[in-house]
């Protein structure tokens, strides 16, 4: 398995507007951590501009399939979004592989 993060750029006015689509994407959000997809996810603060979920698969398409199907993408809150390959090496996360 390989790690895939999923990087989004968040419009300015993404705080304000995510309220009503916010269920939504957690449930997403959910739904693929329970799967062992989605790993870690979340917004950077100071400022919230960026966001950044990292994924698990056997290929990149774990993590674009989430952002195609990501209310926050459809309703415009991300100005754009890319997903990179996470050649990670080292961590809790490697004790057991």
């Amino acid at each position: 398995m390989n790690y895939y993060i999923l990087f989004y750029t968040l419009t300015e006015n993404y705080l304000q507007e995510r309220g009503q689509y916010r269920a939504e994407h957690l449930g997403l959000a959910k739904d693929a951590a329970e799967k062992g997809e989605l790993v870690l996810g979340g917004a950077l603060d100071n400022p919230a501009d960026e966001a950044v979920l990292i994924f698990r698969g056997a290929d990149e398409s774990v993590a674009i399939n989430f952002a195609k199907e990501d209310p926050y993408v459809k309703n415009g809150l991300i100005k754009e979004w890319k997903v990179r390959k996470w050649n990670a090496v080292v961590g809790s996360k490697f004790e057991n592989e």
